[in-house]
């Protein structure tokens, strides 16, 4: 799959599809069934409410724009000791390298929206039992404020985020390849970085403003449409529950204002959304177009 924003395409990339998660579990304490009135815009792609399931896709998004390709987002990756996720655990033969569309030495930045083990982790690969950078000519670039956050998290309780850092972010720290970045960096003309808190501490957006276009790869400011439909429904995954809820109202006020499109990392079988206004709350209009 893959969509177009002005000059640039993005492909989204899955690594699989679908991660169904109980919604006690992601959302504790919300009630599926107060959307039922909206489950056209839900099912079957993003809930299932006979399940009581929250449907997310695990997928990567490589846009590419003239002289410059941007991996944004390394979902779960291979090899990586996970017990916790049974699905994450120790996976092999995903083909999602083959899936990518290009080699990992034509990627030339990998944006890491944030640390978490979903969105690291083939930053690495195992080679003859270490783990080395998938992609080595890239720089990858990580929130200063992210990095601060884990590292130091990662020093004081090794297996955190089910041990992402020490396997899928200290190697690239080892061998020069991370870029610590700060609000407003730019990757290129219209491609700005800008912050996203309230998932994590120092999670970074992707604003793209090109030939026309405007856009923001968001990461995990909005995980499902689910928190289109109710923006103050917060993850179990949030480190601020109620920042997070802010910058998602923040965002799909500014989308629903001037047509910006969302581009979340999780959203099946769509890869982005516009948004519309639904009285005094919001919908999504799945698509670029």
């Amino acid at each position: 799959m893959h969509f177009i924003l002005g000059d640039a395409r993005v492909d989204v990339v899955a690594d699989f599809d679908p991660f169904a998660i109980p919604a006690a579990r992601i959302m504790p304490g919300r009630d599926l069934r107060e959307l039922l009135p909206q489950r056209a815009l839900l099912e079957p792609d993003h809930v299932d409410f006979a399940r009581g399931e929250i449907l997310l896709g695990m997928q990567a998004l490589l846009l590419r724009i003239p002289g410059l390709t941007v991996l944004v987002d390394t979902c779960v990756g291979e090899d990586k000791e996970r017990p916790v996720r049974p699905e994450w655990h120790r996976r092999t033969a995903s083909g999602f390298l083959d899936r990518l569309g290009v080699a990992p030495e034509e990627v030339d930045v990998v944006l890491c929206t944030h640390l978490h083990a979903d969105h690291v982790g083939w930053n690495t690969r195992l080679l003859d039992g270490r783990w080395v950078p998938t992609f080595p000519r890239a720089r990858y670039l990580v929130g200063r404020r992210e990095l601060d956050y884990w590292r130091s998290r990662a020093a004081a309780e090794p297996g955190v985020s089910h041990g992402a850092f020490a396997d899928s972010v200290q190697p690239l720290l080892d061998a020069g390849l991370v870029d610590a970045v700060a609000d407003g960096h730019e990757l290129a003309p219209g491609l700005v970085l800008k912050p996203l808190p309230g998932h994590t501490v120092g999670q970074m957006g992707l604003w793209l403003e090109r030939a026309g276009a405007r856009a923001i790869f968001c990461g995990d400011a909005i995980h499902s449409p689910v928190q289109v439909l109710r923006p103050d429904w917060s993850s179990a995954f949030c480190t601020d529950a109620e920042e997070a809820a802010d910058t998602r109202r923040t965002l799909l006020e500014c989308a629903a204002e001037d047509g910006t499109v969302l581009v979340p990392a999780h959203f099946r079988n769509c890869g982005c959304t516009r948004i519309a206004r639904d009285g005094e709350g919001y919908r999504p209009i799945y698509g670029a177009g």
